[in-house]
């Protein structure tokens, strides 16, 4: 057989140059169109607020959607851009030359701080419309205020840090409270805790940033113009609202760990990102004279937040000397810098610059930039327009970047509902990991695009990698449709003759047993994978084919079972001879279907175990099937083997109750073999009713003949109520035995008397025992002497029997005296009926005049009536009333047709000139007539007293209302 192997790699040579000649004519690749069907917006997309000031714009910070700007000299407007139709204006109400510096407002929008340039520093709470000025912070200028994130409120900041220009950071607390807003001053302390430095003394405390990590340790940032400082400490549990003294303490006799950098832009300025649904920065940007020091920030780090550094040096076209940058605020994956006349936006992952927005002239030179860290909005303005930046869709092209920089898990992540990418980042996956020879990882890559299957697998096979190869074709097939079954069923085959090659290729090296054993496991595993089942089992003849063709006779069988192919498994074992294993199948599976197919040939070498397999199925065999193999092993074994077959037969038997004539006749015929004790034992237990016999009383009784089991066959003749033959049969055994069949035709006493004579005749002729012949006569009382007497041969003497002859004739003797009393006890009872009768006939009863009619109780004498001999008296016809609702049917039609006959004879004659003789005549017949039907009618209404007679005890049970007038009578009562 030619490997499928080499002609599907014939075939995939020949695919490959199909596919060449269809990209040369244009024929389209079946995977993803990349195709834009608008035009995409970008990612910073500028908006220009619709707002012009009255004055030109100081300063404007924004946070939480509330919204600050310095105009002029001495106005403040505020804006809460959830209703940006309802600004509200404050007046510093300053007299002096004093001009707002800087302006802070915390993460929540409620505190607000303006730093004058006379080192004055005022504070303005959301909730409040008047300007307080902070005292203790007289005499600094304020450069920098890191907020509390985690204890501020809308009323307090909790400790917050300040940094000024001549290096100090402060700690402080401003409070406010609705009742005593006026009457104590708003910052609760002042304190310095620290004093940064640079090489020539103290410096400007450009930026502040309070982080908390775990465990309660604290991160502050600070830094300077050239500068970034760190202080790491931790504020005990419950001291929190003390502030952060004690963390700059630590530091006081050496500094803290800094970065440095040799350029002086004359500031610096530092910027966080925090995605959504996080409190915490993720990563930072610290614009300096050298670039933007670029990194995340890990919190889990012992002495430093920061974390994979790097510095990303400014574009070429800016020039720190010319046009130095202002601002700088951080997204998720770009920084933007601010310059006088436009905004550059660079990405933090390569350092290239993907966007740059330039402003024109008539907008006067950009100020400032910032972000609100809440809705993620960024603010530029001028000193008279304020612009709005959105940021839409920031990750759309971070794929391609992490793709170019061979990040490619980063590359999936960010194009994971974007097939098309992800379909490009795969293929450029598989690529590298192919170049780099790590073919395992290249195929899985490969597997999932939707790159042309014969290319890959044309790749892989001339890179002679099998298990690459292998690896491809199962991610392929694991992600194919259950509608692709002819992809399926190629991959499956494929598959299939790559593991045996494989397998193959291995088991001849014992070097290699152990990747030998993990192959084969393997393989193991796709056979018997669910996904692959149904596709497996539609060509299982197929893969049995590939399986021989390789003589992997283990995983033929190993198939077989997972393909619930039984039968060629217990055949593979019967083949080799293993008949234990083969039972084990069979028990294990509990098919009925092979156990009949199997079993004439397991029972010849394993007969024991067979049958307990046999028992152990129960009631779900049928013993009739396994009959055949039975009877083939019993006409080549032995007794002692033969019994194995009588113990099934016997457990269906008596064991399940079975009723099938065949299992009986089989197990009949097993005991006329070899147990004839059993048979007989057998037939009696059967009983000798033949309606509740389940063997054929024929057969049995033909095999008990051909083997001479004359009892056996007494006892089956007995049951077929042949007694003749029973006798007969039973005399040839044993008299004793003839004589308990000669009494079982009990209701037959003809032919009990003929069977005893046959006894007797035995008895007398054949073993010519006369007292034996007299003891017949005394066990059956139906023989006589006489009947025996013809039987004796004419030499026999009468003393042998001379006292019978006694017996009998006293026996007539008592019998005639018997029937003569019997007949004088029947004379007198004719007698005594006879004089009871002419008693009755002359008996009476009196009525008295006042007597009532039981039933009416109206005078009883006014109307034919009966008396009973139990005194009650009735009407005629309230008698007739009253049971002729009570009589059957049939005896109320015949009492109706005697009633029109009584009115028929009581009518009077038509014709008055009839002869007297005549009339006279005609007049005792109808007379005659008349008493008899009058007679007849009392039988019937008079038998009994209606209250007194059985006529009343029927009627027990009987409803007072009939059902049938019962609706009737229900409405009679309403």
């Amino acid at each position: 057989m030619a490997s499928i192997l080499d002609e599907y790699e014939d075939a995939l040579h020949r695919s490959v140059s199909v596919q060449q000649s269809r990209a040369s004519v244009g024929i389209p690749h079946s995977g993803y169109v990349n195709a834009r069907l608008e035009k995409e917006t970008p990612i910073f997309n500028k908006q220009r607020i619709d707002f012009t000031p009255p004055e030109k714009i100081n300063s404007l910070v924004v946070s939480s959607n509330q919204l600050c700007m310095s105009l002029g000299k001495d106005t403040l407007l505020r804006i809460d851009l959830g209703k940006p139709d309802e600004p509200n204006q404050v007046e510093l109400g300053r007299k002096d030359e004093a001009k707002v510096y800087k302006m802070f407002l915390d993460h929540t929008g409620s505190h607000l701080l303006i730093a004058l340039n006379t080192s004055e520093c005022l504070y303005l709470n959301r909730s409040v419309q008047k300007v307080r000025a902070l005292s203790r912070w007289k005499g600094h200028l304020i450069e920098s205020v890191g907020w509390n994130k985690f204890l501020g409120s809308e009323t307090n900041t909790g400790p917050i840090l300040v940094g000024t220009s001549q290096g100090q950071i402060y700690e402080a607390e401003i409070s406010v409270s609705e009742g005593s807003l006026f009457s104590t001053n708003p910052d609760q302390y002042f304190r310095q805790v620290y004093t940064l430095e640079e090489e020539s003394g103290p410096a400007p405390v450009c930026c502040l940033e309070i982080e908390r990590g775990i465990e309660g340790k604290f991160f502050i940032i600070a830094t300077t113009r050239k500068r970034l400082f760190q202080f790491v400490g931790k504020v005990p549990e419950g001291t929190e609202q003390q502030g952060f003294s004690s963390i700059f303490a630590v530091h006081a006799d050496h500094l803290p760990s800094f970065r440095e950098f040799p350029a002086n832009l004359g500031f610096s300025e530092i910027a966080f990102y925090t995605p959504k649904l996080r409190s915490s920065p993720r990563s930072f940007a610290w614009m300096m004279g050298n670039g933007v020091l670029y990194g995340t920030l890990d919190y889990s780090r012992p002495d430093s937040i920061l974390s994979d550094e790097r510095v990303w040096v400014y574009p070429p076209d800016i020039d720190i000397t010319v046009n130095k940058p202002i601002s700088i605020v951080l997204t998720q994956f770009h920084f933007l810098l601010l310059l006088p006349d436009r905004v550059k936006a660079v990405c933090t992952l390569n350092g290239q610059v993907v966007f740059q927005d330039l402003f024109l002239e008539k907008f006067g030179l950009l100020t400032r930039m910032i972000k609100d860290p809440t809705v993620q909005q960024i603010w530029i303005h001028t000193e008279k327009v304020v612009f709005r930046y959105h940021v839409q869709r920031e990750s759309r092209d971070v794929w391609k970047m992490y793709m170019n920089m061979n990040k490619f898990d980063l590359a999936k992540e960010y194009c994971k509902d974007r097939p098309e990418c992800l379909d490009i980042v795969l293929a450029k996956e598989a690529e590298h990991c192919f170049q780099n020879k790590r073919y395992l990882d290249s195929a899985k890559c490969y597997a999932l695009t939707q790159s042309y299957f014969e290319e890959i697998a044309l790749k892989f096979i001339e890179a002679k990698q099998e298990e690459a190869l292998m690896e491809f074709l199962i991610k392929k097939l694991s992600n194919l449709k259950p509608s692709e079954k002819t992809q399926t069923t190629l991959l499956t085959t494929w598959l299939t003759e790559l593991y045996l090659n494989w397998l193959g290729i291995l088991q001849g090296d014992p070097s290699q047993r152990n990747l030998y054993l993990d192959t084969r496991e393997k393989f193991r595993t796709f056979l018997s994978s669910p996904k692959n089942k149904d596709c497996l089992f539609n060509n299982r003849a197929s893969i049995y084919e590939l399986l021989a063709s390789h003589g992997d006779t283990e995983h033929m069988v190993y198939f077989a079972v997972i393909m619930q192919d039984y039968e060629r498994v217990v055949a593979h074992h019967c083949q080799h001879d293993e008949y234990d294993e083969a039972l084990n199948v069979l028990s294990r599976h509990r098919d009925e279907k092979l156990f009949y197919k199997f079993s004439p040939v397991l029972i010849q070498h394993i007969p024991k175990k067979v049958v307990d397999a046999w028992i152990s199925m129960g009631s779900r065999l049928d013993a009739r099937n396994l009959i055949p193999a039975l009877v083939n092993y019993s006409q080549s074994a032995s007794t002692q083997q033969i019994n194995e077959a009588i113990r099934y037969m016997e457990f269906c038997v008596y064991q399940l109750e079975e009723t099938q004539q065949a299992i009986h006749n089989y197990l009949l015929s097993l005991y006329a073999l070899c147990r004839p004790d059993s048979l007989l034992s057998y037939l009696e237990q059967a009983g000798t009713n033949p309606n509740r016999i389940h063997y054929d009383l024929k057969y049995a009784l033909r095999l008990c003949a051909e083997h001479g089991h004359h009892r056996a066959c007494v006892h089956v003749y007995k049951v077929m109520e042949l007694y003749e033959e029973a006798v007969d049969l039973a005399l040839q055994v044993d008299v004793d035995l003839a004589k308990s069949c000669a009494d079982l035709p009990e209701d037959d006493e003809e032919l009990r008397k003929k069977l005893w004579l046959k006894i007797a005749r035995h008895v007398v002729q054949e073993e010519k025992d006369v007292k034996k012949a007299m003891a017949c006569l005394s066990s059956c009382a139906l023989l006589k002497i006489e009947d025996v007497l013809p039987f004796f041969p004419d030499f026999v003497t009468i003393d042998h029997f001379k006292e019978a002859i006694c017996n009998s004739l006293e026996d007539y003797n008592k019998h005639i005296e018997e029937l003569k009393r019997e007949m004088e006890e029947a004379t007198q009872s004719a007698k005594r009926i006879r004089e009871d009768i002419q008693e009755m006939r002359n008996k009476y009863g009196s009525v008295e005049p006042q007597e009532k009619c039981a039933a009416c109780d109206f005078p009883l004498l006014n109307r034919p009536f009966y008396l009973f001999l139990c005194g009650h008296m009735f009407h005629y016809d309230c008698l007739l009333q009253a049971v002729f609702s009570n009589l059957p049917a049939y005896k109320q039609a015949k009492l109706e047709d005697l009633q029109k006959k009584l009115a028929a004879t009581s009518q009077p004659s038509k014709s008055h000139h009839r002869p007297k003789d005549a009339d006279t005549i005609s007049l005792g017949k109808g007379q005659q007539s008349r008493e008899q039907i009058k007679a007849d009618i009392d039988d019937i209404v008079a038998a009994e007293c209606v209250y007194c007679g059985e006529l009343m005890i029927r009627s027990i049970d009987k409803p007072f209302i009939d059902p049938q007038k019962y609706e009737e009578e229900m409405q009679s009562w309403l």
